[in-house]
């Protein structure tokens, strides 16, 4: 205990250019483990591909690359995101021991709670992409395209672009919990404002909804319902964290 009281007056009295020296530190810690990653990731990019193409090879899908590069440069890409996913951990361990000296008890909570429950919910967003909308839309787009004559060859690169975007707006879409649980605990929204506007929010991520998925009401639906279930779950926890807070502050005050 006394080690640690010791360790962070020392970071609090700790000099300018100490400070970055060490975010120097942190920063060579996390492009030494993305370097591995990425060549680790280069390793398994073949068989990433592959897993990520066979999705669509049961729907009728067949792939091709336009370019002698093309598919050597889905390997690096495939490998540099691999290598973020798995590095992103230290990455905001990095950032939360760089910034963990300078906040407060409750700060210091509220962020530590805010990286992982981002991190979880958006890994969350990515497995219900990849598990409930990307079947749908693969199915939904290959089966307009029936009768029409044309046979659907699909550019290896256009294909990882569209599960990247897919994945990446799910993933954000599935930030809303904890993007509103932040925003009213830094006092920038009341939940008070949450309930009175669901009915614009429920219109707007109906809006949202037909945006990003294709033209049809049930893919509309599928993605809608999800959003407002996120919506109801962000207004029931920061209501349940005010109340915390009230209850705190009256047994403080007492």
């Amino acid at each position: 205990m006394r080690r640690q009281k010791k360790t962070l007056e020392k970071e609090k009295n700790m000099t300018l250019s100490g400070h970055l020296r060490e975010l120097r530190n942190r920063v060579l810690v996390c492009l030494v483990c993305l370097v591995v990653t990425f060549l680790a990731g280069l390793h398994f990019a073949p068989d990433i591909i592959d897993f990520l193409t066979d999705m669509g090879k049961d729907y009728g899908y067949t792939y091709v690359y336009l370019a002698p590069q093309e598919l050597l440069m889905q390997y690096f890409s495939v490998a540099l995101l691999s290598g973020v996913c798995v590095t992103l951990p230290l990455i905001l361990y990095q950032i939360w021991a760089f910034v963990q000296p300078g906040l407060k008890k409750n700060e210091n909570l509220l962020f530590l709670s805010a990286m992982i429950s981002g991190l979880l919910f958006f890994v969350l967003g990515i497995f219900f992409a990849y598990k409930v909308m990307l079947p749908f839309m693969l199915y939904f787009l290959i089966d307009i395209s029936k009768g029409s004559g044309i046979t659907a060859s699909i550019s290896v690169q256009n294909y990882m672009s569209f599960l990247l975007t897919i994945f990446v707006i799910f993933g954000i879409v599935f930030e809303l919990p904890v993007v509103s649980v932040l925003l009213t605990q830094m006092g920038l929204l009341k939940v008070k404002w949450m309930k009175t506007g669901r009915r614009f929010v429920i219109v707007l991520i109906f809006f949202v909804a037909a945006v990003i998925t294709p033209p049809d009401i049930v893919s509309q639906i599928m993605v809608a319902v999800p959003m407002i279930g996120l919506y109801e779950l962000s207004i029931l926890i920061s209501a349940l964290l005010l109340r915390l807070r009230r209850r705190r502050k009256a047994q403080e005050e007492a």
